[in-house]
């Protein structure tokens, strides 16, 4: 079995990590979303939820037998270790899924294993597992014009989302490559990625 590379992708909210994410597993990479998974242990019989429901009631389930996740924001702005609690139940099972998907990419012959992360730089254990990071830069000012175009969301509430984050400095001194992505149409943001893709053997 070859070397892989494994790099971690990661950016703020808005600042087109999930695009540039799609851009390299087109030349190849396998891209192993951590979101998603987290999200995969918190939907109806998800592997999160008996612990969900031991831990902060069942009115946290919805009735839909997911975690409601406006209920757990709310929460968490009100509870400070509401976020805490959660994570440590939804991270050791993203963290077991992370892994087996890893060891079959590995086994299958990737060259690079992308894991887009998008709180890579918040949780120290992912920096260990990783050879390089790459980050998606741009402007606070450009994250929250996106967001509120694609979500609807309101600037305070985009705001109170990227001050849980990491900011823009710490993201940049945790990179290893830095990919900025103000100001980009997807025609220019694909080409900065292709120039990028033989740094990480694609």
């Amino acid at each position: 079995m070859r070397d892989v590379l494994r790099l971690g992708l990661t950016g703020g909210i808005g600042s087109g990590k999930s695009t540039v994410a799609g851009l390299l597993a087109r030349h190849g990479a396998v891209v192993i979303d951590a979101d998603a998974i987290s999200r995969q242990t918190t939907a109806r019989g998800g592997a999160a939820i008996g612990a969900i429901r031991q831990v902060f009631g069942p009115e946290l389930i919805g009735p839909d037998g997911a975690l409601d996740r406006g209920r757990m924001r709310t929460l968490a702005f009100s509870d400070l270790t509401a976020r805490q609690r959660l994570e440590q139940i939804i991270h050791p099972l993203v963290g077991q899924e992370t892994q087996r998907q890893a060891e079959a990419a590995a086994r299958a012959g990737a060259r690079c294993i992308v894991f887009d992360i998008p709180l890579l730089v918040e949780s120290s254990r992912w920096r260990t597992q990783l050879d390089q990071v790459l980050v998606i830069d741009c402007h606070p000012e450009t994250q929250i014009a996106r967001v509120m175009q694609r979500s609807q969301l309101q600037r305070a509430e985009i705001e109170r989302i990227m001050a849980q984050q990491a900011n823009r400095l710490q993201r940049l001194q945790a990179a290893d490559h830095v990919i900025c992505n103000d100001g980009n149409d997807l025609s220019q943001l694909t080409s900065l990625v292709a120039g990028s893709a033989c740094l990480f053997g694609l």
